[in-house]
């Protein structure tokens, strides 16, 4: 059963067929403390990592880029899917999806991930994009190049994410946003046009 009623809006978007995921903490189960993260990095607390590797000249950002590829290497050995991730993703390319990978790990990191998942085959390659094939959310640009690889427009696709960036790069190209939050406090409901607890609630709500 449904665990709550859908409004007119929300069945429209969940009957989109172009969805965009987030990968950690969104199909997988949280593992990135970034706060030891920004530690290891010598990055001040509540700076967005990204943003501050992008400030610094080449020489001083690639070996910060360097140690923050084998941090996130060596946190393959602990992934595991979010409850939900493997049913829906294969309810929606049974429902005729196209489904994508937008996240700000590096393209092979998150095409490990997904294997580790055990839902490497249903994204194609030039589906999962990182920080090296479009610039980092909240960037739209990355929504834009899918769009365009789909032959559809961002106005019919979704966005689904567990973090700010998520929902702010959805609301950057146009497109509708699913905000996934564990602890069911929706901290963003101005980014949001659909807010579930979990990816088997998510998966629940879809048309059948």
């Amino acid at each position: 059963m449904r665990s709550r009623p859908l409004t007119g809006s929300a069945e429209a978007i969940l009957a989109r067929k172009h969805w965009v995921f987030d990968l950690d903490g969104t199909l997988t189960q949280p593992v990135h403390d970034f706060s030891v993260i920004r530690q290891v990095l010598g990055i001040p607390q509540g700076v967005d990592i990204l943003g501050y590797l992008a400030s610094l000249p080449d020489a001083e950002a690639q070996p910060l880029h360097d140690k923050l590829n084998a941090i996130e290497t060596e946190l393959l050995a602990r992934i595991e899917p979010a409850p939900g991730t493997v049913q829906l993703i294969e309810a929606l390319r049974r429902g005729g999806s196209q489904i994508g990978i937008l996240t700000r790990n590096t393209r092979d990191v998150a095409t490990r991930t997904l294997e580790c998942l055990g839902v490497g085959g249903y994204f194609p390659e030039e589906s999962i994009l990182g920080r090296g094939d479009a610039p980092p959310k909240p960037d739209p640009e990355g929504l834009f190049r899918l769009s365009v690889r789909w032959k559809t427009v961002p106005a019919e696709m979704v966005m689904v994410g567990d973090y700010i960036f998520d929902l702010q790069t959805g609301r950057n190209a146009g497109t509708a946003t699913i905000h996934v939050d564990r602890t069911g406090r929706f901290l963003w409901p101005e980014l949001t046009d659909i807010g579930v607890s979990t990816l088997e609630e998510l998966l629940q709500m879809l048309p059948t």
